[in-house]
Parts: C-alpha cells; structure tokens; sequence
C-alpha cells in the first residue's frame, strides 16, 4: 500500500508561518520567497510574498498546483505572470478591517492637523489652533466593495453623511449606492473623497487633474486603493496651489523615491503603504488560509477566487 502524498502549501517567510499556529500533522508547510525554482513539483496551496512584484509567479510554470492565495486584496499586474492553469485567490475578508482603520486615522489626522501639530512639537512649539472636525462634512467613497463597506461602517458614528459610489448604480438598506457617471456631479459635493477601487485598466489614472479640480478647495483626498489610480503629476499640482489636501497610503511610483516633492508638502500627509499591515490581519490570515486548506482537502471550490488561467 503506498504512502499517502502530504498536502504542500509554501509560504513566503516566517511571519507567515507564524501566524499558521497548528495545522494537520499531514500538511508540510514549505517556506520559499518564489525568487527560485519551486520546490516540488505538486504544491496544494503556494502564497507569494506580500506587497512584492508578481514576477516570482513565472516560477509556477510546469508546476501542478492547487491554488494559488495572494495575501492581498489587490491583484493588478498578476495575470502578466501567472502561468496558464492556474487557480488564483485574493484576500478578501483579510485586510478590511485594518484598512478601514488606518483610512479613519488619516482622514482625522488630516482633518485636525495632527502632522502639524507633530512638527510644531518637534520644534519645542505650543500653537493651538482651530481646525475641520470630521462630524458635519461629506464623505465621497469612490468604490463600494468590501473595503468600503468597512469603511462606511466606521465612518457613520462620526456624524458624517457618506455618498457611495460604485461601478453600477443600486439600492441598499441605506438608501442610494451611485454608478460610476455619477462621479462627475458627486465630487464638488465632497468635502472628503477616498480612493478605494480597485486598480485595473478602468481604474488607472480615475484621479486625474480633471477629478481632482471638481473637489471644493479646501477638501481632503484619500487613497488607500492602489498608486496607480492617481495621476502623481495632477496630485502634486494640486497639491502644490495648496487648493486641496491628500493623505496617501499608496502612490505612484511606489516606494515613493527619496526626496519626492510630494513628501516635502505640508497639506500632505503620506503612509508608507501600510494600511493592511496591523495585528489584526494576521488571525484574518490564519482563519483564510486554514479554510482554503480545509476547502481543497474536501475537494471543495476555495473561496476568493478571481482569477482562472
């Protein structure tokens, strides 16, 4: 009677495994970065690293595999390197959360001037002054899917009004969710507008100079999608006339280089794409990729599949 073949899932470095904490003692659990050949040539369920180029995907060609589960909710550029025959998932149900978290905390660390305040401290200054609150203004969500739900969720108890919009205009419990040729007449509406689209051809370049001069002077935007979805130029053009203010957790390009002139601006406020990057996605994590593990062992379709080659 022949041995039972284990099931194989690689992870991409040690944070991952982790957060794994106890598997089935029949699953090996492989660490490779994918920055090499793979190492075996049946592999149940590969995770590539995370916020890292899709290239190491090209080491997957000839390998069976399973599934592929991406650690984020973005997966633009994947299909330039994913191998035919491939299952692909994203991370839904991981960074929601945290990255409604962090999309509140710079809207209200701009909103009250908190950098500014930062910098006057620094400096050994006291200088109380009067600033926006976030209660009372209009929050303009551009992309209504699990993100901005959650950040629609956590917006609401600050006495804000939320205007959403999305691909196709429909109906909720909470009323009107705007389709996409509503852009145009939503943003002069807008106190804060916040990026939260996915990045594909529809999507590159949506924040343009035209997008961008429709905002009221004096608004706030956000990005937490991707860099692309921002034309760097008219953002800091914008940015530059001191008209508007941004708060970035993404940009283009990305790692923003040394000495950008948009980190030089004080009306903005930039994170270093960390918005999903919290205690609170890794339990996500564990609870995604031991249901994928559990789904595949069964014979079972694995949740968040977006892509099939």
């Amino acid at each position: 009677m022949s041995a039972v073949s284990p099931f194989v899932i690689t992870i991409p470095d040690g944070l991952v495994r982790g957060s794994l904490g106890d598997i089935p003692s029949d699953v090996e659990v492989v660490e490779w970065d994918m920055s090499s050949p793979a190492p075996r040539q049946r592999i149940d369920i590969v995770i590539p690293p995370y916020l890292q180029s899709w290239d190491g995907l090209a080491n997957l060609d000839g390998v069976d595999v399973g599934l592929v589960q991406c650690l984020t909710l973005g997966y633009d550029g994947v299909t330039e390197y994913l191998p035919k025959n491939m299952v692909f998932a994203n991370a839904a149900s991981v960074h929601e959360t945290s990255t409604a978290e962090m999309t509140l905390t710079l809207i209200l660390a701009s909103q009250r001037y908190i950098p500014d305040f930062v910098r006057a401290a620094d400096a050994g200054k006291w200088t109380p002054s009067w600033h926006p609150s976030l209660a009372d203004r209009t929050v303009l969500l551009v992309g209504y899917g699990g993100v901005g739900r959650a950040i629609e969720a956590r917006l609401l108890p600050f006495e804000v009004t939320v205007l959403r919009l999305a691909r196709h205009e429909r109906t909720d419990e909470r009323g009107r969710i705007y389709g996409q040729d509503a852009l145009h007449e939503l943003l002069p509406m807008a106190d804060i507008v916040v990026a939260a689209v996915l990045l594909d051809e529809s999507t590159h370049h949506l924040v343009d100079a035209e997008f961008l001069s429709l905002m009221p002077d004096g608004s706030l935007f956000v990005n937490i999608a991707r860099g692309g979805v921002a034309d760097t130029e008219a953002l800091l053009a914008e940015a530059r006339s001191g008209r508007i203010r941004l708060a970035l957790d993404v940009t283009d390009p990305e790692p923003l280089p040394d000495g950008h002139p948009l980190f030089g601006l004080s009306n903005v406020l930039i994170s270093p794409h960390v918005a999903g990057m919290s205690s609170a996605a890794l339990p996500r994590i564990t609870r995604l990729i031991r249901e994928q593990i559990e789904r595949l062992r069964r014979g079972d379709v694995p949740l968040n599949v977006v892509i099939r080659t």
